[in-house]
C-alpha cells in the first residue's frame, strides 16, 4: 500500500513509515520486513533510522541474533496496527475484496493443544481461500496481560475469562474435562467411585501459573475428599507424556485426545461433578470491519465446529466436545 507524503505545518510526515513500522513491530526483522515489502535490506535499514529519528525511539534494539521491541514500540504497536487496517480498509474495494490479494500475519492466542488441533485444517483453508495470509500462533503466558488491546494477539480461542469492557467475545459451546492413564493403570479396573480416583493414585495437573490445585480439588472438597497432586508442568502435551511413563493420573479434555490416542493412554469420566468449560473467540473490535479479520474468526469457527462434531469418546464415557485448557481446567 503506497501512500503519499501528506504536508503538516511542522514537518512532512511520510505514512509509508507508519506501515514500514507495523511491518517492523510484527517482523521484529529488518531482513524479515524487507522481504515482506520488497524492498532491500540497506533500504529497510534507512526506513527503520527514520522511523526512530520520527519517534525520537530506537524502536527496534538488538538482543543475541534478534531483535526486540523497546517499550515505547510495544506501547504503540496496537495503535499502529490500527491506523494501518483503516487505511487498508479505506482504499479497499469493499468487505467483499479478493481475499486472496491480502498480504498479512494473524495471531491466534490460545493454548497450544490448539495449534495441535486446528492448525492443519486452519492452514489448508488459508492456502485455499487466502494464501497471502499467515497464521501465528501465541502460546498462552503465565502472566495475564491486554494482549488483544496491545495488538499482540488478533484473535483468542478458547475459555475466554477477560473482563476488559471493549473486548469483543462469542461464546462457542461447552466441553468437559476428562482422566487420562497409560494403559493397565490400577484405576482402570473395577467400578471408579470419587475415593477410588482421589485416595488410590497421585495426580498431575497442567497450570500456566504453576498451581496445584484445581476445580478437581473444589469438587473432592465438596465430598470431604482430598487428592495428592505430586507437581504441575506448563502444557498439556508434556503432561501426557509424563503419564504415559508413570502411573500418575492427568486431565484432558477434546483437544488432547488424539495425542493421549497416538500415545496408547486411555481416557475415561472424572466420577465427580465438574463446571462445563465455555469455548469461545474474543478479539478487540478495531477488528470489527477489517475482511481479513473476519476471515480469520469465520474459518476458526468452522473448525471448532467440525472439531467439536468430530469429538470421540473417552473409554466408557460420553462424548467429549473441543475446549480450551484454560485457568478453569487448569489453573
Amino acid at each position: 500500500m503506497r501512500v503519499t507524503q501528506f504536508e503538516s505545518p511542522d514537518r512532512n510526515l511520510d505514512l509509508n513509515l507508519l506501515l514500514a513500522l507495523d511491518v517492523l513491530l510484527e517482523e521484529e526483522s529488518v531482513g524479515g520486513a524487507a522481504r515482506r515489502l520488497h524492498l532491500s535490506e540497506p533500504a529497510m535499514s534507512r526506513t527503520l533510522g527514520r522511523i526512530r529519528k520520527a519517534l525520537g525511539d530506537p524502536v527496534l534494539v538488538r538482543a543475541g541474533r534478534r531483535m526486540v521491541p523497546t517499550p515505547r514500540a510495544l506501547a504503540v504497536r496496537a495503535e499502529v496496527s490500527a491506523v494501518v487496517e483503516r487505511a487498508r480498509a479505506l482504499f479497499a474495494p469493499g468487505r467483499d475484496a479478493d481475499l486472496r490479494t491480502v498480504d498479512r500475519t494473524l495471531t491466534i492466542l490460545g493454548h497450544d493443544a490448539i495449534a495441535a488441533a486446528c492448525g492443519p485444517a486452519l492452514y489448508a483453508r488459508a492456502a485455499a481461500e487466502a494464501p497471502g495470509i499467515r497464521i501465528r500462533f501465541l502460546a498462552e503466558s503465565h502472566v495475564d496481560a491486554p494482549f488483544l488491546r496491545r495488538g499482540t494477539a488478533d484473535l483468542e480461542v478458547g475459555v475466554v475469562d477477560t473482563t476488559a469492557p471493549e473486548v469483543h467475545t462469542e461464546y462457542v459451546q461447552e466441553d468437559r474435562m476428562v482422566a487420562v492413564v497409560r494403559a493397565g493403570h490400577p484405576l482402570l479396573d473395577g467400578e471408579l467411585t470419587a475415593e477410588r480416583f482421589a485416595t488410590e493414585a497421585d495426580h498431575l495437573i497442567v497450570s500456566r501459573r504453576g498451581k496445584l490445585h484445581g476445580p478437581v480439588d473444589a469438587a473432592l472438597a465438596e465430598l470431604g475428599l482430598e487428592r495428592r497432586v505430586v507437581g504441575s508442568v506448563g502444557t498439556f502435551p508434556a503432561s501426557l507424556f509424563v503419564v504415559r511413563d508413570t502411573d500418575l493420573v492427568g486431565l484432558i479434555s477434546s483437544w488432547g485426545l488424539p495425542l493421549a490416542s497416538i500415545l496408547g493412554l486411555v481416557t475415561f469420566d472424572v466420577p465427580l461433578e465438574l463446571p462445563p468449560l465455555r469455548l469461545g473467540l474474543a478479539w478487540h473490535p478495531r477488528h470489527d470491519a477489517d475482511p481479513a479479520h473476519a476471515w480469520l474468526r469465520g474459518a476458526v469457527r468452522d473448525v471448532l465446529a467440525g472439531r467439536l462434531g468430530e469429538a470421540g469418546r473417552p473409554a466408557g464415557g460420553q462424548p467429549c466436545a473441543a475446549s480450551r485448557f484454560s485457568n478453569q481446567c487448569a489453573p
